[in-house]
């Protein structure tokens, strides 16, 4: 099956994705929340940084643009700074029309600022929300602004996605003439749904995408189950017209309903460690949506089984991450070769492990790195990775390659090839990546990495190679006190002693 995921993803192309609904700015103030106020029981944050991003249908702009597609917007910002932010911020992604973003007087731009408090300057936690907005209905006058931007952009794109958060643009009649429009033109329409109970706004909508609260809501029905979902999935498509109910379940996956046959199916998702699931709901609407309008060959057409499971992809990396991030498609095309007879491979190519490394250190993560030939794998070699997985949170093992092992060792070694040496060290608890180097040294790959804590054995005392580089960058190198009397070369030297030429038994 991933074989295929693979294939689908990799013929999706670029397609042109109209992106319609409320667009917001999400700002973050981050800062050390060490003591209480002595003026009131209250956190006192020293702030640390800024961060601004676009949010709502923004940000489902912004993931699209990670994945290559080609995307413009419909919506509506104030005349004010933050609506002229989320246009310059949308711009610089290169990959963004928007033109279609009309600018009112009679309404602020949505926006929501987080307070972030960093717990031992480390694990983020959101503290405080504060919304500036205004939700009621937009003017008609803003509506048929909206309209005469519609058209045009209808005939150009290759699917629509409706991110609706109830802040006004979508708010009835304009929802239904952007997807009857879209219907005329043979474009499928993929919904993020508002927490309403009336979904007549939706109506003729391909996918619609509530997530558990949202289905109970619309359907009016109790939502405790895969007997419930089906019920609840089936009045809303039924009465609404809406061919795909996709359901979003967090930990438990996604459900599909088919509404032409009324088929199902839950899309299972793989245990993660969920960080912040701000974001994900936008994640898995733009990967619906690229999925939705790409042009495939017979060969490769997913069903909608297929996207969803992609989708699913796509919104569990969204989890691991801290706020609205995007994710690459080389992200997404690893986490699937992961999944697929790889999972317990933790091998990087250094463009994939320099990525993952960012996203560590976004979470204030302390990165170690040790290097070796790891050639036949003995207590010491045990001994070295735990300490050093000690020294830190996010271990790196960098392994010589075989032609590197030969040129050290001689025509003999290494005795396992570098592709096993990756498997044995993969299966090792204390290891999060491994990645091989073909130079003699690992000089260059310790100064591409920048680790902020270098391990090795005390044996190397006064010759560590990168220590320069690593502590150039403020970082550190420890050595380890050595275990007397493992080696790999001990270790082949005994058994050719012992047994010699003597067959195997096995």
């Amino acid at each position: 099956m991933y074989e295929r995921l693979i294939d689908i993803f990799r013929a999706v192309g670029a397609p042109k994705v109209l992106v319609v609904g409320d667009f917001m700015l999400d700002n973050y103030l981050y800062g050390n929340t060490d003591r209480i106020s002595p003026e009131a029981p209250v956190l006192v944050m020293n702030v640390t940084e800024r961060e601004a991003r676009p949010g709502g249908a923004g940000s489902v702009v912004v993931d699209l643009a990670a994945l290559e597609a080609e995307t413009a917007c419909l919506g509506i910002i104030g005349d004010d700074e933050n609506g002229r932010r989320i246009q310059q911020m949308l711009r610089q992604t290169g990959r963004v029309n928007v033109d279609g973003l009309v600018v009112t007087s009679d309404r602020p731009t949505t926006s929501k600022q987080r307070v972030v408090g960093l717990a031992q300057h480390r694990h983020r936690q959101q503290l405080l929300r504060i919304d500036e907005e205004n939700n009621g209905e937009i003017t008609e006058q803003v509506q048929k602004q909206l309209q005469t931007r519609l058209g045009e952009l209808i005939k150009w794109c290759d699917v629509v996605c409706l991110a609706d958060y109830n802040k006004g643009v979508l708010g009835g009649d304009f929802c239904r003439q952007v997807i009857s429009q879209a219907k005329q033109q043979n474009k499928k329409v993929i919904v993020d749904p508002a927490r309403t109970n009336d979904y007549s706004r939706y109506k003729g909508a391909w996918i619609v995408k509530p997530n558990r609260s949202e289905l109970a809501l619309a359907s009016g029905r109790v939502v405790d189950g895969p007997q419930s979902w089906q019920a609840a999935a089936e009045t809303i498509s039924k009465k609404y017209d809406i061919e795909n109910v996709v359901v979003t379940l967090d930990k438990q996956g996604a459900y599909v309903y088919q509404g032409k046959d009324g088929k199902d199916e839950l899309v299972p998702t793989r245990p993660r460690s969920v960080y912040d699931v701000t974001g994900a709901g936008d994640m898995v609407l733009a990967m619906l949506g690229l999925l939705a309008g790409g042009r495939y060959n017979k060969v490769v057409e997913p069903t909608i089984s297929e996207i969803v499971w992609l989708a699913n992809v796509a919104g569990g990396l969204e989890v691991e991450r801290f706020g609205c991030v995007g994710i690459s498609r080389e992200e997404i095309l690893m986490e699937l070769a992961r999944q697929h007879g790889v999972k317990t491979s933790k091998l990087r190519s250094r463009d994939g492990l320099l990525k993952e490394l960012q996203w560590h250190r976004r979470q204030k993560l302390k990165i170690v790195f040790t290097n070796g030939c790891f050639d036949i794998l003995h207590p010491g070699h045990i001994n070295l990775l735990s300490f050093a997985k000690e020294q830190g949170d996010v271990l790196v093992v960098a392994i010589n390659s075989d032609r590197s092992v030969r040129q050290l060792k001689g025509p003999g070694r290494p005795i396992l090839s570098e592709q096993e040496r990756a498997v044995l060290l993969s299966a090792l608890e204390a290891v999060d990546y491994v990645v091989i180097f073909d130079e003699p040294d690992p000089l260059p790959l310790i100064e591409l990495i920048g680790p902020d804590v270098l391990v090795k054995g005390s044996d190397w005392q006064g010759k560590v190679v990168g220590q320069e580089s690593v502590e150039a960058r403020g970082g550190q190198v420890v050595l380890m006190p050595l275990v007397k009397g493992f080696s790999t070369t001990n270790i082949i030297e005994q058994v050719l002693k012992q047994y010699g030429n003597q067959p195997a038994n096995g």
